[in-house]
């Protein structure tokens, strides 16, 4: 049958490499749409707990996840052999930088390769990781073609960029326009009634490599528009003025302007990653990326000027660093999700301990943490554990927590997020 009959009449078998943050909602969306989604995963306990209807992350329910594998449209395997089966296969892997800042494209290669294995006409095939542009045209799909079949005759390529925004409530899979653009009109035109049988809007562009721009503009957008914000911080400071004030105030333009808001770094695995893929490849072609350079100098130096502020704090009040008792509150990327991957946390946290202070952290959401190969578990709050410490340094901001008895039992509170915004205090500092 014609895969578009195929995905028209839900019949389209869906396999989807990578069942993490991105892979595992996607997957839902689609069995929820009446797919059979298959999710392939090379970490057996992930495939242990979706076969069991438990989820791992926090935007998936386990109710809602047992009641859709409970249908039998969706499950999850490490037999990459099955990838045979299916009609249309989702590319969903991490792509980390490497520590000299250049795009490790392994998890892509690595999962191209299991695809080439069993590739056959008919299958459409799509990139959802974010990349550099050009790495579907120039490193996928020449992979594909070794098998001496050609793309968009007898197979299907195309990009998607994932637009998963872990813990917003507003906006999830469905809502999110997709876009959507292939390696000929026909891998576009098939990827976009696919995506269309779950999301609302589907926007098509030109070729791979825009479509992989995309994504790129969209964090390189607010990586640096963070970087001046966070420079407008430093500023502050030197001018004696109160950042959030000058913020509050700039943001009731109602045109011309978008808030920002500064902080003690960047984190997830977006923002602080995806601009040196963009930046890596404009080197590439001979082109100095400054405003990327600079907005990643400016962002990845905020936990250093965070903790040479509370130096200069704690001396104010006749403390010494080294001897001061500091508990950090939150140490996730963003608030009210579990996920600390690439937090500033992690950069204060290391920064505090190599001066000798003794360092505690509170966390909800995260119970232990592995900070410079040593394992600290999370403090439980408490008045009376309050007032042993010197300072709260609130480095993310969760919301379940009682800010005002935060203030109501704490010596001193270091805000880097400002949310003690409202409460009157003495004892808060705000970045």
């Amino acid at each position: 049958m014609d895969l578009k009959k195929l995905i028209a009449e839900r019949k389209a078998a869906i396999g989807i490499i990578g069942q993490g943050y991105v892979g595992l909602p996607l997957a839902v969306e689609f069995a929820g749409a009446g797919f059979n989604v298959t999710g392939f995963e090379i970490d057996r306990t992930k495939v242990e707990k979706l076969n069991a209807g438990e989820s791992y992350i926090d935007d998936i329910d386990s109710g809602v996840l047992a009641s859709i594998v409970k249908t039998g449209n969706l499950k999850a395997t490490t037999d990459f052999s099955k990838l045979a089966e299916q009609d249309a296969i989702i590319i969903c892997v991490p792509t980390p930088l490497r520590k000299s800042k250049d795009p490790d494209v392994s998890y892509i290669i690595s999962s191209a390769e299991e695809v080439v294995k069993t590739l056959r006409k008919g299958q459409l095939i799509i990139l959802e990781s974010t990349t550099y542009p050009g790495t579907t045209e120039e490193l996928v799909r020449p992979m594909l073609e070794k098998t001496g079949l050609k793309t968009g005759k007898d197979f299907h390529l195309a990009f998607s960029p994932e637009r998963v925004d872990p813990g917003n409530p507003k906006y999830g899979i469905a809502n999110t326009p997709k876009v959507v653009g292939g390696e000929t009109a026909k891998c576009t035109e098939l990827a976009a009634a696919l995506y269309g049988t779950i999301v609302e809007k589907v926007f098509c562009v030109s070729n791979t490599r825009a479509a992989e721009l995309v994504k790129l503009l969209e964090n390189t957008f607010r990586a640096v528009n963070i970087a001046m914000v966070n420079e407008f911080a430093l500023m502050c400071d030197k001018l004696g003025l109160d950042v959030w004030e000058v913020l509050d105030a700039a943001a009731t333009k109602p045109f011309g302007y978008m808030p920002f808001y500064p902080g003690p770094g960047i984190g997830g695995h977006c923002i602080p990653l995806d601009p040196h893929y963009l930046g890596w490849k404009m080197k590439t072609l001979n082109f100095e990326p400054r405003f990327i350079e600079l907005a990643g100098n400016v962002n990845s130096h905020m936990p250093e000027y965070v903790i040479s502020r509370l130096y200069r704090l704690l001396n104010e009040r006749g403390l010494c660093f080294s001897k001061s008792r500091i508990l950090v509150l939150g140490v996730t990327y963003k608030p009210d999700i579990s996920d600390p991957r690439e937090s500033p946390a992690m950069d204060v946290i290391s920064l505090l301990l190599k001066t000798g202070a003794r360092v505690d952290y509170h966390d909800p959401y995260v119970p232990e943490i592995k900070v410079d190969g040593a394992k600290i578990k999370a403090r439980p709050l408490s008045a009376a554990m309050l007032k042993g410490y010197d300072c709260v340094l609130i480095v993310t901001g969760h919301k379940c927590v009682d800010y005002k008895e935060l203030v109501k039992h704490s010596k001193f509170i270091f805000d880097t997020r400002n949310v003690t915004k409202g409460i009157k205090s003495r004892k808060i500092t705000r970045l």
